[in-house]
């Protein structure tokens, strides 16, 4: 053997020694791969500053240098082991109100311990004395704070802490001051719900009568008790009565309530409500239960009266949590917009009576987020789009008179951005596929990089260690020229001429994304381990998935399951016919939506995939609740096909391979209902399949060991069955 040769082949070995495999304990336990964050920034009054957390502190960060340039608020004052979890600065910047000791209730409700710190007199006080609250918001003029207890709404006086009870008739299950139900929470994804006044004298306010709401019975097991413990709660299921909404005006100099008149028809949706410039209007946006239509009322706050400024319809339903920018400018009048009504979503100008001044945006792509608006003499927008590619994010800005558009990111990938409300800094948050996040200050508006505040550095140093494999990306050309988005990922050995076992992932949710060139976490790092099993894992998104146009995604309307199942069958057989695929071994596995979807895949596509795993499935959009399903399928009473043709549970005789099926019993979200239906199903079908549950565990099996253990529960059966 030449020494060249002798040299080459060491070093090769050396090369594939020094690579590390990836263990379960490493993606879960340890989180080897998990990025740091820059968190907890909140912009100062003039400028110069922010506030951030560090090490149990909030400190003063000047712009210029990124540099903590003083400490705000020591940790230290608060009791032995107490965590700060977050914070928020007084308009004046004068006191500073800690949150720590928060306990989740729901995916986003929670209550917690509020301290009040005053910066000048460096006195510390708790909010209040009346047990935990939840959500407290200083009033603009920094002199309140609001907050919910108990489904009731208070404010405190800081000049001399005195409490004020504005609601009293706040009581679970049946009525709710100032937070919001359990299906406007996860569904319109708000829990906060009252709102200051800019001049600081008045809170708005929903009411929530949930009295005829059906009633969801979770049993507790609580880690073996003598008897489990019933948790009821309010859960409008597809078809079934919701609460009734109210909204109201409180003034706190004579402490009247008023009511803002919201129309006959009650069986509506508030999904968000916001003060106007002026203190005296109120905008409130109305839907109808179809989700279908839109409207902007502005409501005087003295008598309440309102009247509609603006109506938006659709053919199928517009999805307030994607074109929910609505901004409204310091010169009274005009508002900015989004709205995917000519077949993207784009940016709309307003006058202040609703008319449309002008389309801002306008091409075959999509606004994702309107940053915010430089709202001077020369206002100009900022925002990310999709325009170079539905796979990246870059940011633009334009004026608002739809000329001067800029773009202001270079690199391939993903970019958000946190804009100072002077329009001054901004921070940028950047990933690509093979960079985790970086987190540059810049100062605009020519986009001086100061500091690269965060880059990952150490994780990229441990990336380099393990044999991580890079996204392949592709396109699957459908029959009916539609094309898919997907990549795939490859063992390091990777070998053309063998042939390998393919596990397609997929969520295929409305307007989801899994394909992109982003930096993945979760799931991706779980798909490395099993690539180093020597498996090829796939990710596809379908038709219905979302940064394509409304025509790409609204197709599935009243029709949730078919295309993406379809979509998902085809491109299963398309990979299958690669040399490199061995057809006779393909899975798929998702979550919740995407469990769904891999249930049904093994049933539809029976013949096409041998194994799936489902974890907490919807396994029948009857049993799901009433805002997500009716947006793209109607009531029950409207469109009973669209709920039973794609239910997993009426096509268990079709199941053939080998399923995995698992839930967490305390899943408040997607029901253990679901899975319980399917098994009896399945067994009455006489079908076998494998199952599991994790005891009183919510949708994400967040806490404890639960997560991990079913990663290696997954990667056991993958590894077995496929």
């Amino acid at each position: 053997m030449k020494p060249i040769f002798c040299l080459i082949l060491l070093l090769m070995t050396q090369s594939a020694i020094s690579q590390k495999r990836i263990t379960i304990d490493d993606v879960f336990g340890k989180n080897t791969f998990s990025p740091k964050r820059v968190s907890g920034v909140n912009w100062m009054n003039d400028g110069k500053y922010y506030s951030a957390i560090n090490d149990n502190n909030v400190v003063k960060v000047d712009v210029t240098t990124g540099q903590a340039v003083e400490t705000i608020f020591d940790g230290d004052l608060l009791p032995s082991g107490t965590r700060l979890s977050a914070y928020q600065l007084s308009a004046d910047e004068k006191k500073i109100l800690i949150l720590t000791q928060r306990e989740m209730i729901y995916r986003r409700s929670f209550t917690a311990d509020y301290t009040v710190f005053d910066l000048e007199t460096k006195k510390i006080s708790p909010l209040s004395e009346g047990g935990k609250q939840s959500y407290a918001t200083f009033s603009p003029d920094g002199t309140k704070v609001a907050f919910v207890r108990e489904n009731n709404l208070f404010y405190v006086n800081l000049d001399d802490m005195s409490e004020v009870q504005v609601t009293n008739d706040g009581k679970f299950n049946h009525i709710i001051n100032g937070s919001t139900d359990w299906v406007y929470e996860e569904e319109f994804g708000f829990v906060k719900a009252f709102f200051w006044s800019p001049d600081s004298k008045k809170i708005a306010y929903y009411k929530f009568d949930e009295s005829e709401v059906p009633e969801y019975n979770m049993q507790l097991w609580n880690h073996g008790a003598l008897y489990p413990q019933d948790y009821r709660f309010k859960y409008p299921k597809a078809g079934e009565k919701n609460s009734t909404i109210a909204i109201k005006i409180y003034h706190l100099d004579n402490k009247q309530i008023v009511d803002v008149p919201l129309g006959s028809e009650t069986d509506i949706y508030i999904p968000r409500v916001m003060w106007t410039k002026n203190p005296e209007l109120l905008s409130v946006r109305r839907m109808n239960r179809l989700q279908n239509q839109i409207e902007i009322m502005h409501a005087d706050a003295k008598s309440g009266k309102s009247e509609v400024v603006y109506t938006e319809k659709s053919d199928t339903y517009i999805d307030i949590n994607y074109c929910n920018d609505l901004t409204y400018l310091s010169d009274g009048e005009h508002f900015v917009r989004t709205s995917e009504k000519d077949g993207y979503k784009h940016i709309y100008v307003h006058n202040m009576d609703g008319s449309e001044a002008l389309q801002l945006t306008k091409g075959e792509w999509e606004v994702t987020k309107l940053v915010g608006i430089s709202d001077g003499k020369k206002p100009v927008a900022y925002y990310i789009s999709t325009e170079v590619s539905p796979l990246e994010r870059h940011l633009y800005r334009i004026d608002l008179k739809g000329k001067k558009k800029e773009k202001l990111s270079a690199k391939s990938g993903m970019y958000s951005v946190d804009m100072s409300p002077d329009f001054q800094y901004f921070i940028e948050t950047y990933n690509a596929v093979d960079a985790p996040g970086t987190y540059t200050l810049y100062k605009a508006p020519k986009n001086e990089s100061i500091k690269v505040l965060e880059d990952n550095s150490e994780l990229k140093t441990t990336l380099e260690e393990y044999d991580i494999v890079t996204k392949d990306f592709f396109t699957i050309s459908l029959d009916n020229d539609v094309e898919l988005n997907a990549y795939m990922l490859k063992p390091t050995d990777f070998d053309s001429t063998k042939q390998y076992p393919l596990l397609v992932y997929q969520y295929s949710g409305p307007g989801s994304q899994n394909v992109s060139k982003g930096w993945s976490g979760g799931h991706f790092f779980m798909h490395q381990y099993l690539v180093q099993q020597g498996y090829i894992v796939a990710v596809v998104d379908p038709r219905g998935t979302g940064f394509k146009g409304k025509a790409f995604k609204h197709i599935t309307y009243k029709q949730l399951g078919k295309y993406e199942t379809e979509d998902q069958i085809a491109a299963a057989k398309y990979m299958g016919n690669l040399d490199y695929i061995d057809a006779s071994r393909i899975g798929i596995w998702g979550w919740s939506y995407g469990g769904y979807m891999s249930s049904l895949c093994i049933m539809k596509g029976a013949d096409v995939f041998k194994t799936a795993v489902a974890m907490a499935p919807v396994t029948t959009w009857r049993f799901y609740d009433s805002i997500y399903t009716e947006r793209y399928l109607q009531r029950p009473q409207d469109n009973a096909s669209g709920y039973d043709d794609n239910s997993p549970i009426n096509h268990v005789d079709k199941l053939k391979g080998n399923f995995l099926l698992v839930h967490g019993t305390g899943d408040d979200n997607v029901h253990f209902q679901n899975s319980v239906a399917l098994q009896d199903a399945l067994i009455q079908s006489g079908k076998q399949f494998s199952s599991f549950y994790y005891p009183d565990k919510n949708h994400g099996l967040r806490g404890g060991n639960d997560r991990g253990h079913f990663y290696q529960l997954f990667a056991n059966y993958i590894m077995n069955n496929l």
